[in-house]
């Protein structure tokens, strides 16, 4: 062994001293590794150069929007000046490498218009929530930019955008529809207009949709039975006209439907009885006609009911006797005949019933005395008959009874001095 460490010992002493390629070989690797560090260093410098350059740039575009804005706003957004958007401005919060992720302004009471916000030059924004401000003018082309638009949430993503409760016009652009991860779409409380774009339906995401409180014309989009994620869909308060869509039986997800104080008209689709999870449906003060669907009876998540001043007629449907979470029930307002179905005995959790101003015919029903949760019972304005049931007498929780311009006889035995008795 000690021959071969020696032999072993002179060959290297003897490539060293009889030939330069060891020192050949020797300088190579120390330049590599030098050549290495540089070009890291070179990188990452490089790297820090560029972020410096676009993080000077989202804070030259937030100041031009500033000053684009009224006086009183731009003295609001007083924190905002130099050359850093994350350096402790008021509403701006920054990413890990420091670029401007959330803009939240809500409640602010800013004045302005959005025109001189360029979106595009806040490319890592994830949050935008302008909430009940006073900016007006329409929503510019350039929103289609933020694709990246995501909400953090605590332990999962919410896609959010809100820009409710402000003055803003024109119409929804479809541009709108490149925000493909939007969960979250607030619009309600402006002054918007035009049509609801076809290309809303793109918002695959969506779960959260409010476009109500509007001057929106023309009819719901059939694309809007693509958005199978949505689970609340709010439409009401505007001039939206034509059929409730067929395409509705897709949104099995929805818990609230609100399609009230529009000019909808035709008959309530019977596929409305495919959406098991509805817990609201409000489509009162519409121009719907035709029978209540006995479909709804299949909605036995339902709790709140307002289908009132409308031109709907017919009977109430026996089936809606299986909606045993029904607390508030509105038919008031239309054509309605029949009489009160014997199925409703069993809607116990009932704390509203208005069915003023139909044709119903025939008795109160005693049970009604079972609805010890019942406040409010309006049945005035039908052909009522027969004698009114002593068992409204029990219910200690009514406050607002409305009986009046029907053919009933009788009087209650007052039993409790909470309930406010009307024309009885």
């Amino acid at each position: 062994m000690a021959f071969e460490y020696h032999s072993s010992f002179s060959f290297l002493s003897q490539l060293i001293i009889t030939t330069p390629c060891f020192f050949i070989f020797l300088f190579f690797v120390l330049y590599s590794v030098s050549s290495s560090h540089v070009t890291f260093t070179s990188a990452s410098t490089s790297v820090t150069s560029l972020l410096n350059v676009e993080h000077h740039h989202e804070a030259i575009t937030l100041l031009t929007w500033k000053d684009s804005l009224d006086n009183q706003t731009q003295s609001f957004l007083s924190s905002w000046f130099g050359r850093n958007a994350c350096d402790y401005w008021f509403g701006v919060t920054c990413g890990r490498l420091g670029s401007v992720s959330n803009l939240d302004l809500r409640n602010c009471g800013l004045r302005g218009t959005l025109h001189n916000l360029n979106f595009s030059s806040l490319p890592n924004l994830l949050t935008l929530n302008l909430h009940n401000n006073s900016l007006y003018g329409t929503i510019p082309i350039s929103i289609g930019d933020l694709s990246k638009l995501i909400t953090i949430g605590l332990l999962t993503s919410l896609n959010f955008f809100d820009l409710s409760t402000n003055n803003l016009t024109g119409p929804i652009l479809p541009s709108l529809g490149d925000l493909r991860n939007l969960t979250t779409l607030l619009l309600q409380a402006n002054k918007l207009s035009g049509s609801i774009p076809q290309e809303i339906g793109l918002l695959r995401s969506l779960n959260d949709l409010d476009l109500s409180n509007n001057n929106f014309t023309g009819p719901i989009p059939p694309s809007i039975g693509d958005l199978k994620n949505l689970t609340y869909l709010y439409l009401t308060s505007n001039n939206l006209d034509g059929f409730v869509s067929q395409e509705i039986r897709f949104l099995r997800s929805l818990v609230h439907l609100v399609l009230s104080y529009n000019n909808l008209n035709g008959s309530i689709p019977t596929s409305i009885g495919n959406m098991s999870n509805l817990g609201i449906l409000y489509i009162h003060e519409n121009k719907l006609s035709g029978s209540i669907p006995r479909e709804i009876g299949l909605l036995i998540s339902l709790e709140n009911l307002d289908l009132s001043r409308n031109d709907l007629s017919g009977s109430i449907p026996s089936s809606l006797g299986n909606l045993s979470r029904l607390s508030l029930f509105y038919l008031y307002g239309n054509e309605v005949s029949g009489s009160i179905p014997r199925e409703f005995e069993i809607l116990g959790s009932l704390q509203v019933l208005e069915l003023g101003k139909n044709n119903l015919i025939g008795p109160i029903p005693p049970f009604i005395g079972n609805f010890t949760d019942l406040n409010t019972l309006y049945l005035v304005d039908n052909k009522l008959s027969g004698s009114i049931p002593q068992e409204i007498g029990s219910l200690r929780l009514l406050d607002n009874l409305d009986l009046t311009f029907n053919n009933l006889s009788g009087s209650i035995l007052k039993k409790n001095t909470r309930r406010r008795r009307e024309g009885v």
